[in-house]
């Protein structure tokens, strides 16, 4: 009995949006549009910072790394979700589900660290302007990215590595669009107190830690503003800061309102709404946050174009001749 129940529980059914089984096409093409602008818009962003040297600069680097987790999070998501939707079993097996939450813990967690850093360079370069080559240099820039790659697969390791403790029985429906661990505990006939107690410690300590960061840089960042004399100037730091500012504010408010919470592992009807938002909403909405806002993005696009089209023309006027 007891080997029935294990080989009835290593596979899972992800219900997510089974409640509307009317809307699965309108929704189907809605999230693979989602997705296709959001990996055109981080991959693109990555070549052009990459391809562009005038932006092989600390905050740029942060951002291509930004943007390149931002399209691991939708890959680790995105492609199962749409699947199911014209999928009869929904099936999902324990292994996809702990590398599903694996590369998805890794993009956010990377994604804290980097925003974190990212704070800090707009802190030396509006705070400390004259030392910012010192403080905030390239060697520190790749240390700041590495860091946050390292702590990035150390912390699903840990949840990964404690999920192998729990036993599943019962019911094998995930009340999920994707395999988190918070549905899975629900899931669970070993009480998951400790994992639940794990992750309201590391993932808490992950955001305390990246908030302070940021809202430390942020209050010197706003402080030096207002001290500035010139208007102009004001004016040029906060735009500057302001695309940064929205972008920390949406990230850490949906993380924040899923992990922290107390509740959260009770509360299954709350998690996809918030689930949506933090790994499909934001990494859409990044590229374009810093893009849009940004004239040495924007001026970097109009050289690279220029420099394709005058390629192409110089191919095109040899063959006329």
């Amino acid at each position: 009995m007891a080997e029935q129940n294990h080989s009835l529980t290593t596979e899972f059914i992800l219900m997510g949006f089974m409640d509307h089984p009317d809307l699965k096409t309108l929704l189907f093409v809605v999230f693979f549009a989602i997705y296709l602008i959001t990996m055109v818009g981080n991959l693109g962003l990555v070549v052009l910072i990459f391809m562009e040297r005038r932006l092989h600069t600390p905050m740029y680097i942060f951002l291509a790394n930004l943007a390149l987790m931002d399209s691991c999070c939708s890959c680790s998501i995105t492609p199962k979700m749409l699947q199911n939707f014209f999928s009869k079993d929904r099936m999902i097996s324990l292994y996809e589900c702990m590398a599903q939450f694996y590369f998805l813990c890794l993009a956010e967690t990377a994604d804290c660290f980097l925003l974190a850093s990212m704070a800090y360079d707009r802190y030396v370069a509006i705070c400390r302007p004259l030392q910012y080559h010192t403080m905030m240099s390239k060697q520190l820039c790749i240390q700041m990215t590495i860091g946050a790659y390292i702590v990035g697969n150390l912390h699903p390791m840990i949840h990964v590595v404690l999920l192998l403790r729990l036993t599943f029985c019962g019911s094998h429906q995930i009340n999920h669009f994707f395999c988190d661990v918070l549905p899975l505990y629900r899931l669970s006939c070993v009480d998951p107190y400790i994992n639940e107690l794990m992750i309201f410690i590391f993932s808490g300590s992950v955001q305390v830690s990246t908030i302070t960061t940021v809202l430390i840089s942020y209050i010197c960042i706003i402080y030096t503003i207002f001290q500035m004399k010139s208007k102009e100037g004001r004016m040029k730091a906060l735009s500057t800061c302001a695309s940064h500012f929205l972008s920390i504010s949406i990230f850490y408010g949906s993380l924040l309102s899923m992990y922290i919470r107390p509740s959260s592992v009770q509360e299954a009807d709350k998690d996809i709404p918030i689930a949506i938002f933090y790994t499909l909403v934001i990494p859409l909405l990044n590229p374009f946050i810093y893009s849009l806002r940004n004239k040495e993005i924007i001026n970097a696009m109009k050289r690279i174009m220029k420099r394709k089209s005058h390629n192409i023309l110089k191919q095109i006027s040899p063959a006329t001749n």
